[in-house]
């Protein structure tokens, strides 16, 4: 069995890593260095690198922070937003990334999924999916989150599977920054559909809500960001509760 995995997220904005609720109402949570320095050595297994802005600003993602937080850890870690073409692909895993997440760039241009995949791997290729009901349907949302599409969660998922995504970076937007827990329903859904890894997030607020998120939803990780900058989940005390529950962990 697969080891699950814990991973921080940084959400960059003017290079300061922001944390808000539902995608909305940012505060500062600190240097995002620093917390990715910090994050490697308490055993996290991954990072990822959201530059929210990029996309809404219409630029390219910040090439130097990227390059300073892959010389301070040891970890593998991914980096997402502005991303717009193989060649700023190239770009980021020479700053030491080790994955690229798109996102409304892939819904844009779906190809940029399988050029990415083809010329560097799929398991270099993550697809982030921010989605929220409306109605009675999970709705796929861009630009932060600012623009409701007309693209469907589990349809969209399957596509940019089959495009060459090696894995899902799904954020309920709905649950985003509440701390009561990740979107089970939708993800034993999306994990019953897909044959690639899918990352949860959203919704983090307890060590029992990362158990459940393994165990009912079937997730093959978790992503949190606040109760991780702001101290209240220290990764190794809940690396620790999970492998107590028979959650496979590396620690």
């Amino acid at each position: 069995m697969l080891a699950k995995r814990i991973i921080p997220c940084l959400d960059i904005k003017n290079g300061r890593t922001v944390k808000g609720v539902n995608f909305e109402n940012l505060r500062d949570a600190g240097d995002p260095v620093e917390l990715a320095k910090r994050y490697a050595n308490e055993g996290a297994d991954e990072l990822v690198l959201l530059d929210i802005s990029a996309t809404i600003e219409g630029r390219e993602t910040l090439y130097d922070l990227v390059k300073k937080v892959g010389e301070q850890i040891n970890i593998p870690y991914a980096v997402g937003g502005g991303i717009r073409s193989v060649e700023q692909t190239y770009t980021l895993l020479r700053c030491g990334a080790e994955k690229v997440s798109v996102n409304s760039s892939a819904v844009r241009n779906p190809n940029l999924v399988r050029e990415i995949s083809s010329e560097y791997g799929s398991q270099c290729m993550v697809v982030a999916i921010d989605a929220k009901m409306v109605g009675d349907k999970w709705m796929v949302h861009t630009h932060g989150g600012s623009k409701v599409t007309d693209l469907e969660l589990f349809s969209w998922a399957k596509r940019v599977q089959d495009l060459g995504a090696g894995e899902i970076l799904f954020t309920s937007m709905d649950h985003d920054g509440t701390k009561n827990g990740f979107a089970i329903d939708a993800l034993k859904i999306m994990n019953k559909e897909l044959n690639i890894p899918v990352i949860a997030s959203g919704g983090a607020g307890t060590k029992e809500h990362f158990k459940d998120v393994f165990t009912s939803g079937n997730a093959d990780a978790a992503l949190a960001a606040s109760v991780f900058h702001f101290g209240e989940i220290p990764i190794p005390e809940l690396k620790t509760y999970l492998s107590d529950h028979d959650i496979e962990m590396r620690i």
